[in-house]
């Protein structure tokens, strides 16, 4: 973006591109009184528009330069960062893989289904490998559940 504004400020681009937009500029004067009739003024004659002119804060000086900066700083913000942005996001590949897990759980529920099985084992471990305290363990222990 700083690229665009530095090319804009070079003389050569001023001349080849932006002068021709001050040709078709034309002021036009009217005085209060019925009377009086239109004059009109050359281009270079016109006074500056810079009465009212309030910066964007990207120039101070120049109003041709404020508003070319303003205007490109907010294309490039908004277009290439929010819309191609968004769109980036939106279209991301799943980093999580969120959408793997619930393939793979599909993909097993229907081999169980294939073999015969339950969907969810209730033993999911084998009892035989797991050691379980006795109940005279167990009778002096409080359980919370």
């Amino acid at each position: 973006m700083a690229a665009l504004i530095k090319l804009r400020q070079m003389s050569i681009v001023q001349k080849a591109v932006w002068n021709h937009l001050s040709k078709t500029n034309r002021c036009i004067s009217t005085s209060k009184k019925n009377s009086d009739t239109v004059t009109h003024t050359a281009a270079s004659e016109c006074p500056p528009e810079e009465k009212n002119w309030v910066s964007y804060g990207f120039d101070y000086k120049s109003k041709e330069e404020d508003t070319s900066a303003h205007h490109s700083s907010f294309f490039f913000s908004v277009t290439l960062c929010l819309v191609f942005g968004s769109f980036a996001w939106a279209y991301a590949p799943d980093v999580h893989l969120r959408d793997w897990a619930q393939r793979e759980a599909y993909l097993e529920l229907h081999r169980r289904e294939k073999a015969g099985l339950k969907p969810i084992d209730p033993n999911y471990i084998n009892p035989k490998l797991m050691k379980l305290p006795s109940e005279s363990e167990l009778t002096d222990v409080e359980i919370i559940i």
